[in-house]
Order: structure tokens, then sequence, then C-alpha cells
């Protein structure tokens, strides 16, 4: 036997699996397009240029169309500085409608300015922002502005941390609490496999978002924001790991009867350590196409709920609360405003990267599909 067919042979799954990730492109892409995602949603504060609920009481210039950033003087053509023009609101008296126009003042921009104070990573006190004009009278808006003029590009940046973040932190609760319950129920089987099937057979039978709204309409709606977004978090877990459960069962029934079970009865290891030590791990490969899998779609349920108004409140948003500014804007958003429609852009991209991914994890666990 050949040495490079030796290394072949001594490669453990992981790697293999990872090799295989490797080539598939799409697969590369979503994955480095979600490290982006999260690398953006980590230092949202850093990047956005203003506070998430900073907005002029004096210049409220509603539904601020997105700034074009000039890199050349208009009058004498030549390169400057990177700057936008100062907008403000003018009453068209043939519509009678308010309408953003731009003045003749020039705001330059530059980089790491002083502005709003936040806490990078929730603690680290700072005012340092990567761009901004450094004139609080002066605004930049990347993606324009929404009903009350605040920047719709810092509250995308903002609303990325809850999006994302409830998206994981839901899964992997789902995933403990499915893989947790099934291995109970098939390795202890009797009572124990009953209640957990039982429990499983009601949580299917109830629509998943009417018991969503269900058990949120029980907590009053003047509860602390941050404790409600726990709440979304705790119900999106508690409603969706019957699946995940019932699979996890269904495969180790068959697995607790080979040989090494029977091997660490007789050595007398205890039942925690046969469920995590020796059942549990022959489901990683499913857990990791699973966690890829069921990101995006808590995702979307958050999302859903936010637009509906039970998930993020105000002070904070996610990218679903971002979204009802299209819907009461009704076809309008299309045709006038289509920049409030960019949060719904975000939570399409980062679902569809997480398909790529799991796609991809998919294919490279499976032997079948290896090349």
């Amino acid at each position: 036997m050949t040495q490079a067919a030796q290394r072949q042979r001594g490669q453990s799954q992981l790697s293999v699996a990872w090799g295989q990730f490797r080539k598939n492109k799409l697969a590369r892409f979503g994955g480095t397009c979600l490290i982006l995602l999260y690398v953006m949603a980590l230092f949202a504060p850093f990047i956005a240029p203003d506070g998430l609920s900073n907005y002029s009481t004096t210049n409220i210039t509603k539904f601020h169309p997105p700034t074009p950033v000039h890199v050349r003087d208009s009058k004498t053509g030549a390169f400057t500085r990177p700057f936008v023009y100062k907008y403000t609101q003018q009453l068209n008296m043939d519509t009678f409608v308010n309408e953003v126009k731009p003045t003749d003042q020039k705001c330059p921009l530059y980089l790491g300015v002083r502005g709003d104070a936040y806490k990078l990573f929730g603690f680290i006190p700072s005012t340092v922002h990567l761009f901004g004009t450094g004139n609080p009278d002066c605004k930049i808006y990347l993606f324009g502005a929404e009903t009350l003029g605040r920047d719709l590009f810092t509250r995308t940046m903002y609303a990325s941390q809850i999006s994302l973040t409830i998206g994981l932190g839901a899964t992997i609760l789902t995933t403990l609490i499915g893989l947790f319950a099934g291995a109970a129920a098939a390795y202890f089987g009797g009572v124990v496999d009953t209640l957990v099937m039982r429990l499983v057979e009601v949580l299917a039978a109830i629509p998943t978002l009417f018991l969503l709204i269900l058990l949120r309409a029980i907590f009053p709606q003047n509860i602390n924001p941050i404790f409600a977004l726990y709440v979304v978090l705790l119900l999106l877990a508690f409603v969706s790991w019957g699946g995940l459960a019932r699979v996890t069962r269904g495969q180790l029934l068959s697995v607790r009867e080979l040989d090494f079970v029977a091997a660490a009865k007789s050595l007398g290891a205890s039942d925690n350590r046969i469920m995590w030590r020796h059942l549990l791990p022959t489901m990683t490969t499913y857990t990791i196409v699973t966690l890829s899998l069921g990101i995006p779609a808590a995702i979307l349920t958050e999302s859903g709920l936010s637009f509906l108004g039970i998930g993020a409140v105000e002070p904070y948003v996610s990218w679903g609360s971002l979204l009802t500014q299209a819907q009461e804007g009704g076809f309008s958003s299309f045709t006038s405003r289509p920049w409030v429609l960019i949060p719904g852009f975000f939570i399409v991209f980062t679902v569809m990267c997480f398909q790529l991914l799991g796609d991809g994890l998919r294919d490279a666990f499976d032997p079948r599909k290896r090349q």
C-alpha cells in the first residue's frame, strides 16, 4: 500500500468531510458570507455611523433617500475628499408633500470619527465610529432613513445583532433539548419514552405560529425589551425541538443495541456517561447539518414575530421589525421609498447563505456524494 493510500485510509470522518466541503464552491461562498455577516453584527456599533435611536428634533427628514457619496467637485471637476451634501425638507406647494432636497453645504467624510457613545461587545465603552461626517447636523444615509428620520443603515447593523443572535441561540437550545430528550427516550424507554413522545405529538399538533403568539401573550406588553428578546429565544427553542427528538430517538434505538454500548455497561459506566460519551456522539454529523439548516428557519420565525409586533420592540430592532416600515407604506414602499425593503434583502441573503452551507455540509458528510 502506498504512503498516500495509507494517509487517506487513516483520515478521520471529519477530515474527509472537510476535504469534500472545500471542493464545494457554493458552500464555501455561503460560509464566507456568514462569517462576514456575524463579524458585521459583532462590530455593528462601530460600523454604524450613528446611534441606534438618534434623530434630529429640528430637521426631521422623514424617509430620507439614500445619500450619494461624491468624490469630485461639481464646479471644478477636481477629485476631492469624499463628501455628501446636507439635505433638508421643503414643502412642495404644488403637491403639498414634503420633499427632501440637497443644499449647497458640503459635509466631508472621515474615518474614525467621534460620535454617539456605545459599548462594543456590550462592555467596552467607545465613541469612535468607522466613518461619518463628524457633524451632527449633516449626516450620511447610505440606506436612506425611516419614518422618524433615523439612519436605516445604522438600524440595519444593530438589527443584525438581534436577528443573527436569536437565530443561532434558539437553534442551539433547540438542538440541545432535542438531542437530550431523544436520547433519554431511546435509552431509558418505558415511561420516559412515552412522556417524551406524547409531548412531541402535542407540540406537532399545534400550529407553530399560533403557539408562539399564545405563549408570548402570557407575558405583559410592558416588560423589559431585553427580557422580551430572551422570551422570544426561549419560545423558539421550546416549540422546535420535537422533530429532532423524534429523529434522535429513532437512530439511537438501534445504536443502544450495539456491542460498544453493552461493553460500556459491563464495565460499570453510568447512564449519563453512556448517553453523553457513547450514544450522542453518533449523532454528530446529523447535528451539524441540522444546525446549519435550523438557524435560517429560526431567523425567519423571529423576523415574522417581530414583523407582527411581538418580537423585538423599541428601542431595539430586528430585521423583521424594520420591515414594518414597508408594510405601513403600502405600495409606495416599492415606488417612492424602496430602500425600506433593504432589511428584507438581509433576511433573504442570510437564509440563502445558510442553505448553501447546509447543502454543502450534507453532501460532505454523505459518502454517496463524495468526489
